[in-house]
């Protein structure tokens, strides 16, 4: 039985609102600058206007999802390991951010968010 349950999709449910699938997390790498942060997140096929990036206190979160763009009524799958699905990802900064300015670029795939926050210049 615990063996069938590795083959389940990952589900979660919230008070209210039916089951959906798990967002996957993208991987980031944080790096600490002069004047506030550089956190880069793996975001291959994601067009930017389907990001939308959250600060609040100490957290920045970004959201969105990847669609399959190149996938039309033809085809039929064979074996599929990219998600294309929501996404979901938090970091916890050991200071505020919320008061700073934010620059945010895509690279090759790559989400940049720059964070100059007030504070750290001074």
């Amino acid at each position: 039985m615990a063996r069938d349950r590795e083959h389940l999709p990952l589900i979660y449910q919230t008070l209210g609102e039916p089951a959906t699938e798990l967002a996957w997390r993208p991987a980031a790498d944080i790096y600490r600058t002069p004047d506030g942060w550089l956190l880069k997140f793996e975001l291959a096929g994601v067009e930017p206007e389907d990001v939308s990036i959250h600060v609040q206190g100490c957290t920045l979160t970004i959201s969105g999802v990847r669609r399959d763009r190149l996938a039309d009524g033809e085809l039929r799958h064979y074996s599929m390991e990219i998600s294309y699905s929501r996404f979901h990802r938090s970091i916890q900064l050991p200071c505020p951010i919320d008061g700073g300015s934010l620059d945010v670029k895509f690279h090759n795939g790559i989400l940049l968010v720059r964070v100059k926050n007030q504070q750290e210049g001074k």
